[in-house]
């Protein structure tokens, strides 16, 4: 079957003679000859008084020029070109590489007789192009593919790689490369699409021919990179082409990459899902999403990375989903070109965010595994194979997890070996899964598979998960096992910060497990970093980023404060040493919660910390302004509200007075 233009219906014989003579030639050729080789000649013999002007399929052995046709050189005694003898003995020419491929099968003979219709009716230039091209698939079908990457660095981009004659000089052209690549590309890519459409067993029977046209993507793909590698700035726009057209082409090749995995495992169609349709599953999916909503943490807005709640996947699979920009790719009209790869079944539009609207975009779940493969590796950038490859696993871990490992587990191990993924990664791949699961069941088993992929390459998302879950000594495991360490600065220098919202994470799991001690230590640590790179660059800064460290500080401590009240460890945190930064955002956060809950000790506890750093006016101070605000308070609170106030305000009031008695009476007794 034809892919490539210049491609026979009948594959040739590869173990003949002349095939292995061709091809033996086609790979040895002196490049600046292979132009020539591809230019039509006509004979220049001359016949009562004209010239005899018939296609030339041979060169003279004597000189190696292609001016004579095969009659007019058994009885011309000099070459017309440069005049040299003919010798009368042994074979005087030999077939020109072009009509040697024809000679061999290698290029169609149809489409050759094609290029001669239209040589007669139409501009010459084209058709030695075309010819040229034919030489290229000849190349690119048989592992030949640096041959072609020579002849831009050595021939096209050679100064020294010129011509008078226009017609030699144009194939010398870069220009000429370029359109083979799309030609090539488009022609591959309508004969994959055939197959794709002619059905599950039409494709099997042609798995083998689907991986070499991979295998040829893939050269046509190293092809673009060594153009785009040889030019400079000063043709941008012609290098965005190229870009455009190198991103579509990986597209295509990791698209039949992923389909000829899929084709091989009946696109796991006779495999028993572990939900009885896909209403359910998708049922279950948006439980999933309501229940990781309901238990999720309050975030904050962090004002240097920009990242907001509202653009954030509340599951791992959501955030991945967002993370490929596929919503983007869907509205590319420059991905028009491999539309036609995706399956008409497939869904037209997709949405990452999963919401309870059933009516809407399609979401995940992917509705099969065709509509997976489609929606993952015909959108979103070509660079984010390994994360699509991930997806891809993730989806075929949640169809299957509850199902016996004999029927399912085979497939993922050939997934592995097929694309080189790790153990590690796989293990990954389910841990997020599991840990988007709202069971216990799949808590424990994530739980139990943690220790084993824990590193400095874990995602930050799970330790702030197993808060959420509930199970801080599991998240604290995951961060000391390489994702932080309070005392390892290396994780908050400037182009390598751990993020304001993973130091938040590591702190809230430090306090919840009850390691106050550590967690004030790791807040230091990340603090004083923070302070010393932003410090490093106020030269340089404007007014508006003076207060990036601050805003730093002021988050930290503001949290670490909001998890000790939530937990009733206040009165440990006091103990801390608080610098004069920090302290004013403790301050802050204890008196709006004693403001906000004046029946819990908050104020009374903000007192006992300046009583205990001898700070009398500070205590006293802070005491005066509660008073006035409970007093306030009690005017409209009920008799029992109002009764624990007034308990609080009186302990309060006699640990201020005994406090300035003992400071007045030690002062006198100094004196």
């Amino acid at each position: 079957m034809e892919a490539l233009p210049s491609s026979p219906r009948h594959p040739p014989k590869y173990g003949s003679a002349v095939v292995q003579n061709a091809l033996e030639q086609l790979a040895s050729i002196d490049l600046i000859e292979l132009c020539k080789e591809a230019r039509i000649e006509h004979c220049r013999a001359t016949r009562d008084l004209s010239s005899c002007g018939r296609y030339v399929h041979h060169v003279l052995n004597s000189c190696g020029h292609a001016s004579l046709c095969a009659e007019c050189s058994q009885r011309c005694d000099v070459c017309p070109i440069c005049r040299s003898p003919i010798p009368d003995n042994g074979n005087r020419v030999w077939l020109r590489l072009y009509y040697k491929c024809i000679e061999a099968g290698l290029i169609s003979k149809q489409h050759d007789e094609r290029f001669q219709e239209k040589e007669d009716h139409g501009n010459p230039v084209n058709t030695d192009v075309q010819r040229l091209h034919s030489l290229f698939d000849v190349a690119l079908q048989n592992n030949l593919t640096p041959l072609i990457c020579h002849y831009i660095t050595d021939i096209c981009l050679d100064e020294n790689a010129v011509s008078s004659d226009p017609l030699l000089a144009f194939l010398l052209d870069e220009v000429v490369i370029k359109d083979w690549c799309k030609r090539a590309v488009n022609a591959l890519i309508s004969e994959i699409g055939m197959i794709y459409r002619s059905g599950l067993e039409m494709m099997q029977s042609k798995l083998s021919q689907l991986q070499k046209f991979a295998a040829q993507l893939a050269g046509i793909n190293s092809v673009l990179e060594v153009m785009i590698a040889s030019f400079t700035e000063a043709v941008s726009a012609h290098v965005n082409d190229l870009h455009q057209l190198i991103e579509n082409t990986l597209k295509a090749k990791q698209h039949l990459e992923a389909m000829i995995w899929c084709i091989r495992h009946r696109f796991i169609q006779d495999i028993c899902s572990r939900y009885t349709d896909y209403e359910s599953w998708s049922s279950d999916v948006i439980q999933r999403k309501a229940s990781a909503e309901a238990r999720k943490w309050p975030e904050f807005f962090d004002k240097q990375s920009g990242d907001n709640e509202a653009n954030q996947g509340t599951l791992f699979i959501e955030q991945a989903l967002q993370n490929l920009g596929i919503e983007q790719s869907y509205r590319n009209e420059e991905e028009a070109a491999i539309s036609c790869l995706q399956n008409e079944q497939s869904s037209s539009m997709f949405c990452s965010t999963i919401t309870a609207d059933h009516s809407s975009l399609n979401r995940y779940p992917f509705k099969n595994l065709c509509e997976a493969v489609d929606i993952l590796f015909l959108h979103g950038a070509s660079d984010m194979v390994i994360a699509k490859q991930a997806i891809l696993l993730y989806y075929i871990f949640d169809r299957h997890w509850t199902r016996p490992d004999s029927e399912w587990r085979y497939l993922l191990d050939d997934f592995a070996a097929t694309f080189g993924i790790t153990i590690r990664t796989l293990l990954e791949c389910l841990v997020f899964c599991l840990l988007d699961d709202h069971s216990s069941e799949a808590l424990e088993e994530a739980c139990s598979l943690l220790p084993k992929i824990s590193s400095k390459e874990t995602h930050p998302k799970i330790a702030q998960v197993l808060l959420e879950r509930h199970r801080p000594d599991m998240a604290l495991v995951v961060l000391k096992s390489g994702r932080d360490s309070f005392s390892a600065t290396e994780n908050i220098e400037k182009d390598g910060i751990s993020s304001l919202s993973e130091a938040v994470t590591a702190v809230r799991v430090r306090i919840e497990y009850g390691h106050l001690t550590e967690a004030f230590m790791y807040h230091r640590s990340y603090c004083s970093r923070v302070k010393e790179q932003r410090a490093a660059d106020m030269i340089h800064s404007e007014d508006t980023l003076r207060s990036s460290w601050v805003y730093h500080i002021e988050v930290m401590t503001t949290e670490f404060c909001t998890v000790c009240i939530e937990r009733n460890f206040v009165d440990k945190m006091i103990d801390l040493p608080w610098d004069s930064e920090e302290e004013k955002h403790l301050h802050k956060s204890l008196f709006d919660s004693a403001c906000e809950m004046p029946t819990k000790p908050f104020g009374s506890l903000l007192v006992v910390y300046y009583l205990r750093r001898y700070r009398y006016l500070e205590a006293y101070e802070v005491d005066h302004n509660l008073q006035r605000f409970e007093q306030k308070k009690l005017e409209s609170s009920t008799e029992e509200i109002a009764s624990k106030i007034r308990t609080i305000a009186q302990w309060r009031e006699n640990l201020v007075v005994s406090t300035f008695l003992l400071y007045f009476l030690l002062g006198s007794r100094m004196h």
